[in-house]
């Protein structure tokens, strides 16, 4: 069985400090780290922001060409939202390693007094912390779905597949209807369980492969790489008729409804995860427009 690489940027001047890095990551470690070498902040800004969502972990030396100190950081910080960073200073350099760690570095380490057994617990330690907060950070407390934060990452890296894919792609925003009326009739509890039962329902209509979250109140979005049987027309289909299921239970005390807005995109559509959403959003607001002016709100 094959495992997955850690992909860590080296951002490091000193080709000494560069080979014994490579040589330390090997030594003991075997495949499991892909080194990734830059020399100065400007390349790796660039190498983050190119493959922002491949690079594992940045170990970053502050004394660098081109920035030093805690700017070094700052640059490499502002550049990713998803790899750890750990930090080297030079000997008798360790108040700027702590300060280093209240700029956001996961960790620091002393040059100089690094072993291979260290520098591989310290970028693991901090991929495993990192992946933990994020995860946290990324759910919604009510459903489990992403929320929005952890949406628009999942759903950026989606959309580079769809282009390295040539792959279409669709992306739903979706409004629970009359909440309000529940929430005032059956009182806040019902309201969230039946927030918590839309989350089932469009769990089950959506593949694994595919991201859901739930932005708050009652908002929620989907995004799925098109396929055979999942376009506009049969994701919408799906979701009715598990809709109507629902509302078919002869306990039902109230119907469940969405307001939706699918839209279909090309495999190189231009614009953000975030611009896209707000086209999706409009659609939306105007299926919910039409279902006003035909249907009055349930009692």
């Amino acid at each position: 069985m094959t495992t997955e690489l850690i992909q860590v940027l080296l951002v490091e001047d000193n080709p000494g400090d560069v080979r014994l890095v490579r040589e330390i990551l090997k030594d003991g470690g075997g495949d499991e780290f892909e080194l990734i070498h830059v020399s100065t902040v400007r390349e790796a800004v660039e190498q983050l922001r190119a493959d922002a969502q491949g690079i594992d972990a940045v170990l970053l030396d502050l004394s660098l060409p081109d920035e030093s100190g805690l700017n070094t950081l700052r640059r490499v910080v502002d550049a990713t939202s998803t790899a750890v960073v750990v930090v080297m200073t030079g000997g008798g350099d360790e108040e700027l390693g702590l300060s280093a760690l209240r700029e956001g570095a996961q960790d620091y380490l002393v040059k100089g007094t690094v072993t291979g057994q260290m520098l591989r617990r310290a970028l693991r330690f901090a991929i495993g912390r990192q992946s933990k907060l994020q995860s946290l950070s990324h759910k919604d407390d009510l459903t489990g779905l992403n929320n929005r934060r952890g949406f628009l990452i999942l759903a950026e890296q989606q959309v580079k597949i769809a282009k390295r894919q040539r792959t279409p792609f669709l992306l739903l925003f979706l409004d629970l209807d009359e909440l309000k009326v529940v929430n005032d009739t059956f009182g806040h509890a019902e309201g969230n369980r039946a927030i918590v039962e839309a989350a089932d329902l469009l769990r089950g209509c959506f593949r694994q492969s595919d991201v859901l979250a739930r932005f708050g109140g009652d908002e929620f979005a989907a995004f799925a790489l098109s396929s055979e049987g999942t376009d506009d027309s049969s994701v919408r289909a799906r979701i009715n008729a598990a809709l109507a299921r629902v509302n078919a239970k002869p306990d039902r005390a109230y119907p469940l409804g969405f307001s939706m807005g699918v839209l279909a995109c090309a495999p190189g559509e231009e614009g953000s995860v975030e611009a896209l959403l707000e086209r999706a959003d409009a659609l939306m607001y105007r299926e919910k427009r039409q279902k006003r002016n035909n249907h009055a709100p349930i009692a």
